[in-house]
């Protein structure tokens, strides 16, 4: 590891602290992960189908290129626009998406009798590429909401899986060897000490006495 680490049992508490957080937390990210993959799944085909229809829409409207060219007097993409679109907020693993819901369009005026037959259709089919064009835009907006959360989630989890969990453990690994060292030296050093304990006290101790009878001279 970069870092130099103490090896105190305070750091060793320290430590085993963290890893506890890490891997308390870790599950909660995998799971909002899944979450967020499962909901991209979704949108994305949602999305594909939205766009497919959308294609569809624009086929249509490309069979009327050449009656479009005649205004008719009637301002029919100003009438297709959209007057107010409607979406709600959802909430996904916390993160906020729109999700649509309809859009409205300005009321169109015109006499039907003083019109081409193919304006009301064509007014209709407008309308509804602009209502599914909108609805193409907000699930990508949702996508790309979705997607930007998983990118950090998924750096998270590879930042604890790969980088701060092994760290972590390799730190108390490394902090419990050289603890047990110590307390190994330090028994050493202890009966070491004892032995020169023992040792000085047998030196100093008096030595063994003679008999009476030989103190003095000879015995009578």
């Amino acid at each position: 590891m970069a870092k130099k680490i103490k090896t105190t049992r305070p750091e060793l508490k320290r430590y085993r602290d963290a890893l506890a957080r890490y891997e308390r937390y870790l599950p909660m990210l995998k799971l909002k992960q899944q979450q967020l993959q499962f909901t991209i799944r979704d949108i994305v085909q949602r999305r594909r189908e939205a766009e497919r229809l959308l294609e569809q829409s624009e086929a249509t409207l490309r069979s009327y290129q050449s009656v479009m060219r005649d205004r008719c007097g009637v301002p029919l993409q100003q009438w297709a626009e959209p007057a107010e679109i409607k979406t709600r907020k959802k909430n996904i693993a916390g993160v906020v998406i729109p999700e649509f819901e309809d859009v409205s369009f300005p009321q169109a005026q015109y006499s039907l009798f003083g019109t081409p037959p193919w304006v009301d259709q064509l007014l209709a089919d407008l309308r509804l590429k602009n209502r599914r064009k909108v609805a193409v835009r907000v699930l990508r907006e949702a996508e790309a909401l979705l997607q930007k959360e998983l990118t950090r989630i998924v750096q998270r989890v590879n930042l604890f899986e790969k980088v701060m969990i092994p760290q972590t453990r390799e730190a108390i690994r490394i902090i419990r060897i050289t603890l047990g060292d110590q307390m190994t030296a330090a028994v050493g050093r202890a009966k070491i000490a004892k032995g020169k304990l023992a040792a000085t006290m047998a030196t100093e101790s008096p030595g063994t006495s003679q008999p009476l009878g030989e103190v003095g001279g000879e015995s009578r």
